[in-house]
């Protein structure tokens, strides 16, 4: 999803991410944290950069070509 202004760098939350939808969390500049519209997910930048990598891991093999199992 393209970043719809200028600013603070959006970031997909880790909620809807797990559940295979892409959705961009807004920043309160106010509460100085992120939230969700669809799934009232909140939290810093730094809770939001730890689940988005760990939503990364799970697809971590999706380019690769896998060949051989392991029996």
């Amino acid at each position: 999803m393209a970043q719809a202004k200028k600013g603070k760098m959006n970031y997909r939350c880790p909620s809807c991410f797990m559940r295979d939808l892409d959705i961009d969390m807004f920043y309160d500049a106010g509460k100085k944290e992120y939230y969700c519209l669809r799934c009232c997910y909140t939290g810093n930048e730094a809770d939001v950069i730890k689940k988005n990598d760990m939503a990364r891991f799970r697809y971590r093999n999706l380019l690769d070509r896998i060949e051989k199992f392991e029996d």
